[in-house]
């Protein structure tokens, strides 16, 4: 794994990180998910959003991971940067006339990687969102060490963002934790289009299952939802935060 100078990994594991295809693909629906459902076996991850844009005027997306987890900690330590323009965190961060310090960002994470018994990180976008300047969210991701969970919109258009996705992980090396569909919106996933299947044929790796559209974020709908289409292996590995193995 090729990490930066000014920027050394962190050890934060049992966890995962977990990046999106594009913005609005289910990412945070399957966090709560994960989140809810490591809680009832007993072994409780605390999450993690270190940027959140958007925010008119809460974190929302951080605030729902945080419900699904009930971490030991206020609900606005889950975030570290939130900025109500929604755009990729470096053009949010300049627009309100500020940047992203990054080993803030890996200080957060460990101090709240220390209150549960694994973590949850999601990242803001898809994997080459920058964060400031060239350093991207596969770059954060690499600082984490962590498995990437990749999510992906169960829709037109996701066998080319998904297999794009994946290469970017194959070419910086970086362990990948498996693939998850999500119907965002009731219809979306038309079975003619065969997503799962031509995903597996292009990328050699058959997405892990397909969350089913869900409404809102309540972390026990989602949680039944997605241990309903998850094999049990599969999901005591990604609890566990293992990354496949290629």
């Amino acid at each position: 794994m090729t990490t930066l100078p000014d920027h050394p990994a962190i050890h934060l594991a049992p966890g995962l990180f977990i990046t999106g295809t594009d913005t609005g693909v289910g990412k945070t629906a399957v966090g709560c998910a994960l989140l809810r459902l490591a809680a009832r076996v007993g072994r409780p991850w605390v999450p993690f959003k270190p940027v959140e844009t958007g925010c008119l005027p809460e974190a929302e997306d951080a605030h729902s991971l945080w419900k699904a987890a009930r971490p030991a900690f206020p609900r606005e330590q889950a975030v570290l940067y939130s900025f109500p323009l929604p755009a990729a965190p470096a053009v949010a961060a300049a627009a309100a006339g500020t940047s992203i310090d990054i080993d803030a960002i890996l200080a957060r994470a460990v101090q709240l990687r220390a209150v549960g018994q694994g973590i949850l990180v999601e990242g803001a976008g898809g994997l080459l969102v920058p964060y400031r300047e060239t350093f991207t969210a596969a770059d954060l991701a690499a600082r984490f060490d962590l498995p990437i969970l990749v999510v992906a919109r169960a829709a037109l258009g996701t066998i080319n963002h998904t297999a794009l996705t994946v290469s970017e992980i194959r070419r910086r090396s970086l362990p990948l934790a498996g693939l998850v569909l999500v119907e965002t919106v009731p219809g979306s996933d038309q079975p003619a289009l065969d997503h799962a299947r031509q995903i597996a044929a292009l990328t050699g790796i058959a997405p892990l299952g397909r969350l089913p559209f869900v409404p809102g974020l309540d972390p026990d709908r989602l949680a039944d939802a997605l241990s309903a289409v998850l094999r049990p292996a599969d999901l005591e590995r990604l609890l566990a935060g293992r990354p496949l193995q290629l």
